[in-house]
């Protein structure tokens, strides 16, 4: 079975040896991976990954600022993913953790029926109170989130999907995959699962709720898969992350509601743990390719001079306070709790 990662990336150099070893460990065979301005030597890292066979790799051919987007409808002509049995759309910061079977892709695919595309959910891991960066597994560092059935106000959670190969699409989205046909009866619709195998929603399906065409009701959706997202990391990253922008929209920047909304730690979960010896020895032996540990030693010390940098100015120190000491709570749970006289 040919699994294909299809991903955009900017300045995630510290970060793609633990993502890509976690995504060979789940069963993933080949790597489609677009790169854009990037100044960590990610460029240069995936560029010694191609070299020795292990991701095929480009510039993101993006004429505008939607780099993800027009990446991914552009994706359908490249090698990588001409020959996927699947390909999982995924960002550099989520972790497919698999609970059935041996945990990998194939066992999840054969959990769901092998139908022709499963969309997983995502829990948010908070930061947990991690301030410094350290080179060491994003999934050992982070185990806590929020309340799995609901985030911040909602009880509808965006998801990824994994795509087979004879699904009717149209292009490849962030979240999901879209075709034509949508209004058509659900008997001549894509048999499409969540991640615990039950078919998905007509309406998701259908697009009907533009508001709702990335993600569905988020209880009981997990029994077989969950996508664990680290939208924050260690605060030092954040920060960086937040001078970079993001892959999808050159200059958004990240305010503390995005924080707030994503550090959430009441539930813990360590379920993903279980990856942890067979990652630990991936990694190991990817580190082992000539080249490859140099420019991964590279990146991580960009990172850490680009926070250095950005530490010398004050409208960072000032982020980096408002970040240590805003309310832990999500603005709507916050205003919420001021309504009835808890603080907030």
């Amino acid at each position: 079975m040919n699994i294909t990662a299809l991903t955009c990336v900017k300045n995630e150099g510290p970060f793609l040896l633990e993502w890509i070893a976690f995504n060979r460990v789940i069963g993933v065979t080949d790597f489609m991976i677009y790169h854009n301005d990037c100044t960590d030597g990610t460029d240069r890292l995936l560029e010694k990954f191609q070299e020795h066979g292990i991701v095929e790799t480009m510039v993101n051919p993006a004429k505008g600022r939607n780099y993800q987007m027009e990446a991914l409808k552009k994706s359908r002509r490249r090698a990588s993913i001409k020959k996927a049995d699947w390909v999982w759309v995924a960002d550099v910061d989520e972790f497919l953790n698999i609970h059935v079977g041996d945990h990998t892709i194939p066992a999840l695919i054969e959990a769901c029926g092998n139908p022709q595309c499963i969309s997983v959910t995502f829990q948010f891991f908070a930061n947990c109170g991690v301030e410094t960066y350290e080179d060491k597994p994003v999934i050992e560092q982070f185990l806590y989130s929020h309340n799995p059935d609901i985030w911040t106000h909602e009880t509808a959670i965006e998801v990824k999907s994994l795509v087979r190969s004879d699904f009717p699409m149209t292009y490849y989205g962030a979240h999901r995959p879209f075709h034509e046909g949508a209004n058509l009866p659900r008997r001549k619709q894509p048999s499409w699962t969540d991640g615990s195998g039950q078919p998905a929603m007509i309406q998701f399906i259908k697009r009907v709720n533009k508001r709702r065409i990335r993600k569905f009701p988020s209880k009981g959706v997990r029994n077989f898969a969950t996508l664990n997202h680290y939208a924050l990391r260690s605060l030092d990253s954040y920060l960086v992350k937040n001078d970079r922008g993001d892959v999808n929209r050159e200059f958004r920047d990240f305010d503390d509601t995005y924080w707030r909304e994503r550090n959430d730690a009441a539930y813990f979960d360590d379920s993903i743990l279980r990856y942890a010896e067979p990652l630990a020895a991936e990694m190991a032996r990817l580190k082992a390719l000539p080249g490859i540990a140099e420019l991964h030693e590279e990146s991580v010390a960009l990172h850490r001079a680009k926070l250095k940098e950005l530490m010398a100015q004050d409208t960072y120190k000032e982020m980096r306070k408002q970040l240590q000491t805003c309310s832990p709570y999500a603005p709507n749970e916050a205003a919420l709790r001021e309504l009835i006289g808890m603080p907030a």
